[in-house]
């Protein structure tokens, strides 16, 4: 299905249908940021949010129609194009004309259920930890023996949208000699390496570090147990499960290195601003249940469909949101802001990038169309006489007391 073509169905949908029935059973472990989500989705361009007339300029005809406000909630599936878009034309125009890299560091499965009950602290430290793995690592000089560069998205779901934390990481091949006077190149390892750092040294330092960090977490007594970790609040009981993860291999996976620039931006189109599940990818609600498509990796990424009861399917969204105000695109090395010549600019001049290199063609596909969204849109075809355009008329207020998100009217995030 194309990304322009309006989904049959929607998120918001199995919120309106289902939301208050959800809320019964599941109300009291929410957050108040989980509940924000489904008040703002339930309401994402609906009269609640206020908008526009518009009306057709061929005076014949005069067909008009709201359109309603976007509820812009980072998990809102119909919201973010224009951000990711901005995003994008604002990394083209960093982008560097060296081959570029795409790592993944995942969190074993032993610890997700501890991350769910400690988002902030422990996404936080999956950050730090994948950070410094690669920058100590890039820093050794058997390996590169420079200063790297690199931005990382934090995704927190798999195709089912089970809770899988995970950290995207784009990095340019090379990196600052240490004294910033030189940039070294990335060297491909031997025997088909797909990475220029080696992949099982950085697994264990990103383990070392992520541990150290849980470590010292606990010992500051600002970690939470509840359920079936309470155990864990006991330091014999907590040592003894840090000792089991510390004998496991951690995943890092890296792919080739990507083809270009058009391919880079193809990624950042893809992964920065996704959220745990699209519309496109709902197929149906019916039945007390939401049926999606989902592509299973470990057989060919065969596409296939699952079905969840509701309650379910809105559970398994929610894991998904993060607290409020956290970050979760992070700029590490030179591509991080720093004063005086950013490590950016110190890199061009190092590669002799002149200003005419950094016009770099507009990449083909799905680019172009992020490209598109930052245009001002052009006036949409009447769809009653297909000869005059819809334009905006006049303002419609957000109403004194807003249209409920379910039936029954109760605000969700009291």
């Amino acid at each position: 299905m194309s990304a322009t073509t309006r989904p049959p169905h929607e998120i918001a949908e199995v919120i309106r249908l289902h939301g208050r029935e959800f809320l019964r059973v599941w109300g009291a472990q929410l957050s108040g940021a989980q509940k924000r989500v489904l008040t703002a989705l339930a309401r994402c361009r609906t009269a609640a949010l206020g908008g526009h007339l518009e009306r057709c300029d061929n005076p014949a005809c005069g067909h008009q129609r709201p359109a309603y406000n976007s509820c812009r909630n980072r998990h809102c599936p119909k919201c973010g194009g224009q951000a990711q878009a901005r995003w994008v034309q604002a990394r083209l125009d960093r982008l560097l004309p060296v081959p570029y890299f795409h790592v993944v560091f995942t969190l074993p499965q032993g610890l997700r259920e501890l991350a769910l009950q400690n988002q902030r602290l422990l996404y936080g430290l999956l950050f730090r930890a994948a950070a410094g793995a690669l920058r100590s690592v890039a820093a050794n000089s058997k390996h590169l023996g420079a200063r790297i560069g690199f931005f990382a998205v934090l995704h927190t779901w798999g195709q089912t949208l089970t809770h899988h934390p995970h950290l995207h990481c784009v990095i340019p091949g090379g990196g600052l000699s240490p004294d910033g006077n030189r940039w070294i190149p990335a060297r491909r390892l031997r025997k088909g390496g797909r990475f220029f750092l080696p992949v099982p040294v950085l697994g264990a330092r990103f383990r070392r570090l992520f541990l150290e960090g849980l470590v010292e977490l606990f010992r500051e007594g600002r970690l939470e147990f509840h359920g079936a970790l309470q155990d864990l609040g006991r330091p014999a009981d907590f040592r003894r499960w840090v000792r089991g993860l510390a004998v496991r291999d951690w995943v890092v996976y890296a792919q080739a290195p990507m083809a270009g620039p058009a391919q880079v931006v193809e990624y950042l189109g893809r992964y920065t601003h996704r959220v745990a599940l699209s519309n496109h990818r709902l197929l149906a609600i019916d039945g007390g249940a939401v049926s999606f498509s989902w592509k299973d990796y470990r057989h060919g990424a065969r596409v296939k469909t699952l079905r969840l009861e509701a309650g379910e399917f809105l559970r398994r969204f929610l894991l998904h949101v993060l607290p409020r105000g956290f970050v979760r695109i992070r700029y590490f090395g030179f591509l991080a802001n720093r004063a005086g010549e950013s490590g950016i600019e110190r890199a061009r001049r190092l590669l002799e990038v002149t200003p005419a290199d950094r016009l770099l063609p507009v990449p083909p596909a799905r680019p172009e169309a992020l490209t598109r969204r930052l245009a001002p849109a052009a006036p949409e075809l009447c769809p009653v006489c297909r000869r005059g355009h819809m334009l905006r008329a006049e303002l419609l207020p957000i109403p004194a007391r807003s249209p409920p998100p379910v039936p029954d009217g109760r605000d969700w995030t009291s």
